[in-house]
């Protein structure tokens, strides 16, 4: 076939212009394509104000969560005393353990004459001296009379009484480089790089003072109020009239293997080692061995056990529920294909039903069978089943409708009856379209039992929403989310290997 020349394209053009004249859509989709979604971008801007949204947000707030899920803090406090004696205490969950002198904090003791208040002593007034005439008369009186000059009661005024003690009176705080807290009497300075902050106390208005300038990481909201030094990754103050609490901030997991209340606590791994293999019994009633696994297990601040248990928990919860929405979406299925139940009211019935389990949330379900059940895995199975009941359903009907007939009417063909012509005909065509499915909201259920769980449904969910409400816990969460994480891969990991095993073998 000859290329038609420039000539007689004209004259087509000529004959039949309504052919070969592009409509305006034709022209200008491309243009008018990216306008209507640039428009639409600028709605959504202005709709949910993201402009004033990113430029009010506190993101060192962010940036101080951020490093929490891979660090952690101790939490030293210094309270002051008027007379300048400082003392310095730490949490009773404090992850340095019992009897804490950390090498980073430096003290300067000294004698100092302080006064101690001293009870006041009540002397009792002494019984009346027995008279010779000790019958009752209405004209004596019940009580001994006082004496002219004196009381009834000899009392004894409070006294403060000076005493001589060693308390601390100086304390450097080193936070990390050139980043420290000195601490003498009603005067604490803040040191970071080159800044220096001073800060005066005063206890008796209950005031602190920025004295000269301050600097742009020092924060004191109210005039006279507590003043926040941030630091960044080495932590953060809160200093007061009375008291300089300190959060020095660590890198890693403290105290993620032995807790503090573990005769383990504070030894290298090869202290460990030698101790379980070779050392003596620590407790008599098993061995050190035993006494080391069990100390793990029942870690009192990271509590391995029990994430463990509720892990298991999230992931037989989505194996259950996905199993049992399988088996009830499967039989339905047939009857809401339209090729193989021919009854359109039925058809329709099922179909709608479908619609319903599945438009109504798997959290809303959560919540409703966690009033009916009480909060326990029970409840999660239950949301995951009724979901994934109208999913499956409507996918394995469509999957139905769309096979290729020539196999069933073979299998008919032969005489053979309905159901093994649905066995025969039907199935080999949709098995590994039904398992594949499945597969993926296995998988996919392993994520949604951790959402559900921490609405009450159980497992690891409500464990690592427990752990978000403290917002002092945000390492746990770290590794709570870490083991998800893990697991998720894992079953992604073999849920795609079945799934093309068996898409492979549909295919020989």
């Amino acid at each position: 076939m000859s290329m038609m020349n420039a000539a007689e394209l004209n004259r087509l053009a000529e004959r039949y212009p309504q052919v070969l004249e592009r409509s305006f859509w034709q022209r200008y989709r491309i243009p008018v394509s990216i306008g209507l979604l640039a428009l639409y971008l600028v709605f959504c801007w202005w709709f949910f104000a993201i402009g004033k949204t990113l430029t009010q947000a506190n993101w060192g707030i962010a940036g101080n969560y951020l490093a929490d899920w891979v660090s952690y803090e101790i939490r030293p406090e210094f309270d002051i005393d008027r007379d300048g004696a400082i003392t310095v205490t730490y949490p009773r969950f404090d992850p340095i353990g019992p009897n804490p002198n950390p090498d980073w904090i430096a003290t300067t003791r000294e004698t100092i004459a302080r006064s101690a208040p001293v009870p006041s002593a009540t002397t009792a007034p002494s019984p009346a001296a027995p008279t010779a005439n000790s019958s009752f008369s209405f004209m004596t009186s019940p009580t001994p009379q006082a004496q002219p000059g004196t009381t009834g009661t000899d009392t004894t005024a409070a006294r403060p009484t000076v005493v001589n003690e060693e308390v601390i009176t100086e304390a450097r705080v080193a936070l990390a480089g050139s980043a420290r807290i000195d601490i003498v009497g009603d005067r604490v300075t803040l040191v970071r790089g080159e800044q220096m902050v001073t800060l005066l106390l005063d206890p008796t208005r209950d005031t602190v003072t920025i004295e000269g300038e301050s600097a742009d990481w020092v924060e004191q909201r109210l005039e006279g109020g507590r003043v926040i030094a941030y630091f960044g990754s080495a932590g953060w103050i809160d200093v007061s009239s009375d008291r300089v609490r300190v959060r020095k901030r660590f890198f890693g997991w403290e105290n993620f293997v032995f807790d503090t209340n573990s005769p383990f606590f504070g030894l290298s791994s090869g202290e460990v080692w030698q101790s379980i293999s070779s050392g003596e019994r620590i407790d008599p009633k098993m061995s050190n061995l035993a006494l080391a696994w069990n100390n793990i297990l029942y870690n009192a601040s990271w509590q391995h056990l029990d994430v463990w248990t509720k892990l298991l928990q999230t992931i037989v919860m989505a194996f259950m529920g996905t199993l049992l929405a399988m088996l009830v979406a499967f039989p339905l299925s047939f009857i809401a294909a339209r090729n193989i139940t021919r009854n359109r009211p039925i058809n329709q019935i099922t179909k709608r039903f479908f619609d319903f389990v599945r438009s109504v949330d798997m959290l809303i379900w959560a919540l409703f069978f966690t009033r009916a059940f009480g909060p326990g895995p029970l409840a999660g199975i239950s949301a995951i089943f009724v979901t994934d009941t109208g999913t499956l359903g409507k996918l394995y009907s469509e999957a139905l409708e769309n096979i290729d007939d020539k196999q069933r009417e073979g299998v008919k063909s032969v005489g053979a009856p309905a159901a093994a012509v649905q066995r025969f005909g039907v199935l080999p065509q949709v098995m590994p379209v039904f398992a594949s499915q499945a597969l993926y909201f296995w998988e996919s259920n392993t994520r949604s039992a951790t959402i559900i769980g921490a609405v009450g449904a159980g497992g690891i969910g409500l464990k690592l929403w427990e752990a978000m409400r403290t917002n002092s816990d945000w390492e746990n969460v770290a590794y709570m989310v870490l083991l998800i994480l893990i697991v998720v891969f894992l079953f992604d990991a073999i849920s795609n290997s079945l799934r093309s095993r068996l898409m492979g073998k549909s295919r020989h």
